[in-house]
């Protein structure tokens, strides 16, 4: 209003402003209070989880996880703590009088550098000097193994490995190339490579115009190399950690790198379809950063890349682990991240590589240890759950007696575990073999036309993990012969498919076990169990005596000389009695807890 005076409605307005902006003022005054008063009901450091530990040299609470990272070493490694027991009544946490060394890792689990065939996790009981060599160990193994260990892809390499797996789905390669004609193999070779090369540039003109035109306007197939090689390395890259994937393709993929390498056609083509797989160790020497390679001797490398593994434990102590692992990854990337280096997010994908690593390696090989300790059972039960097989009887081509049939199996499941922990070692000297510069020749099998090239790197290595098991196992039962580079195993490709199909065969029959022991909670199911097999342990009983009799017998093979004992043998005799298990009188109860298959998605 023009004379100065105010309305009622503009009057009341003001005094409501006037009262929001007191209780703010109030509100932030409470909060800077509280922020001076430290609960002693949670950790000093993250003020989010319960205390558990008071250290007496710091007068202060922590949570396990920050203890263990705030005390793991220098002077404060050798600090007094106390264990806190909570209140039951909701009041501020007791003080134990029981004084322990908790780290708060009991959850996180390692791949890496284990030579044993326990479970790689650490144990927060231990000493001091023991969690140490643990540490050591596992810091041991991820130096080592970085230079298999491949670069998790990125989003615009996942898109790039779209447009590949397109292509090869579409290419008939191999059924024009490996066949018996009398027209010229390099002829179809070169003619069949520049067809895929323009399918793959054809799909990113139609996903991304502009870099479709930066790869086909006046330019060759050559002008390109590095950019074709790029794509058919990611596709290369991905299957390593992902063996279930790419299963029709994968084959076409590796023959056409192959073929590229040959002198004729590398000439007429002007390039190769060759590159080194990306590994952790090759991306980090790329640029001169020596910084980085000091992570992998900062401890917190162990929690930032450890698998957190469920099991039966709280979703409180998972969370608990998964915040130390997010802290671990943050800190080190922080530390070790600089302007002309790697950045902070470059960092994080080294280390989400390696955890990808841990993360595959347990899942392939926790099912052959908990097989072993399941097989330690039967070693004097001898009479109603005897291993005993005899030629000619249920399809067995070996005879064995109890004892030496339960040798037999303890070895062969010794062997797989080894053969699983080098895995990622085994890929790196298949991919050396395979596209190595020896010719090829093609030669029948017996079950088609196949490329067979010798294995030398694999073979030796084979050979390695051979001789350490046979040590391990104090003698050996059977044949010691591995089949590489002739018709069983005709090449590194088909050794790779052949030791990826341990974990399809063993993790269904340590779920199923697993689950029937869950399933008879139900009534229903328990009175059904119970009335043709007695009881759930019985059943389980009669499922491991059958799979340890007749996955170990020499069967499988299409012929006699092929069939027992040689190393991959045993594995042929246990794909077959996966093959032929819904014969069983308990195949029914496979399904029943949900089995889906020893394939995947695609069947028995």
């Amino acid at each position: 209003m023009s004379n100065g005076k105010r309305s009622l409605a503009e009057v009341l307005d003001t005094e409501e402003l006037k009262v929001q902006e007191q209780n703010e003022e109030n509100s932030l005054e409470s909060q800077a209070e509280n922020e001076d008063e430290v609960d002693s009901k949670f950790c000093v450091e993250c003020s989010d989880m319960p205390t558990e530990i008071f250290c007496v040299s710091c007068s202060e609470n922590f949570c396990k996880p920050c203890f263990g990272m705030i005390h793991r070493k220098g002077k404060r490694k050798n600090h007094k703590r106390e264990e806190v027991l909570p209140d039951s009544n909701g009041g501020a946490p007791q003080i134990s009088n029981m004084s322990q060394d908790i780290t708060g890792r009991s959850g996180l689990e390692n791949a890496n550098g284990s030579e044993n065939d326990e479970e790689d996790e650490i144990v927060p009981d231990s000493s001091n000097s023991e969690k140490e060599n643990i540490e050591k160990e596992i810091m041991s193994g991820i130096k080592k193994n970085i230079s298999y260990i491949p670069l998790r892809l990125t989003h615009q390499e996942r898109q790039l490995l779209r447009l590949l797996e397109a292509s090869l789905h579409v290419s008939e390669y191999t059924d024009k190339v490996d066949i018996l004609s009398h027209t010229s193999k390099a002829k179809r070779i070169v003619s069949q490579l520049k067809e895929m090369c323009s399918i793959l540039a054809g799909l990113v003109v139609a996903s991304d115009l502009k870099l479709g035109q930066e790869l086909i306007v006046e330019k060759e197939f050559a002008d390109n190399a590095e950019w074709y090689q790029k794509v058919f390395e990611i596709g290369r890259r991905y299957k390593i950690m992902n063996p279930e994937k790419m299963r029709d393709t994968f084959g076409k993929l590796c023959y056409m790198v192959m073929d590229s390498k040959l002198p004729q056609i590398e000439e007429y083509l002007e390039f190769n379809l060759y590159k080194p797989i990306q590994t952790v160790e090759r991306y980090l020497s790329s640029r001169d950063d020596p910084q980085v390679f000091k992570m992998f001797d900062d401890e917190s490398i162990i929690y930032a890349t450890a698998e957190i593994s469920p099991g039966n434990r709280s979703r409180y102590q998972i969370n608990r682990d998964i915040k130390l692992k997010e802290r671990s990854i943050e800190k080190i990337a922080s530390t070790y991240s600089s302007s002309k280096g790697f950045t902070k997010e470059e960092i994080r994908q080294v280390l989400y590589s390696i955890g990808d690593f841990n993360a595959y390696t347990n899942a392939n090989r926790k099912p052959i240890l908990r097989m072993i300790t399941r097989l330690s059972k039967f070693e004097n039960l001898s009479n109603e759950y005897s291993l005993g097989i005899k030629f000619g009887q249920g399809g067995a081509r070996l005879s064995h007696n109890h004892q030496k049939q339960y040798q037999y199996v303890f070895q062969s499941l010794q062997l797989w575990s080894h053969i699983m922990r080098e895995m990622i070692h085994l890929w790196s000297l298949a991919d050396d073999d395979l596209f190595s510069p020896q010719q090829y020749h093609m030669q029948s099998t017996g079950q088609g036309l196949h490329r067979v090239k010798a294995c030398p790197k694999v073979s030796r290595a084979m050979y390695k993990i051979l001789g350490e098991c046979e040590r391990k196992c104090n003698g050996w039962v059977g044949s010691q012969v591995v089949h590489t580079g002739d018709r069983d195993v005709p090449n590194a490709l088909f050794f790779l498919d052949k030791y990826n199909q341990v974990p399809q065969i063993l993790i269904p029959i340590d779920r199923c076990i697993d689950e029937l022991n869950e399933a008879v909670k139900d009534k229903f199911i328990k009175t059904h169990i119970e009335s043709q097999f007695g009881s759930v342990e019985k059943l389980c009983d009669i499922i491991l005596t059958d799979f340890f009799r007749h996955a170990f017998d020499g069967s499988g093979a299409d012929n006699f000389y092929d069939a027992g004992s040689c190393i991959d043998g045993r594995l042929t005799s246990a794909w077959n009695f996966v093959q032929n298990i819904s014969k069983r009188q308990y195949y029914k109860f496979f399904m029943m807890v949900g089995c889906t298959g020893f394939n995947g998605t695609e069947g028995w």
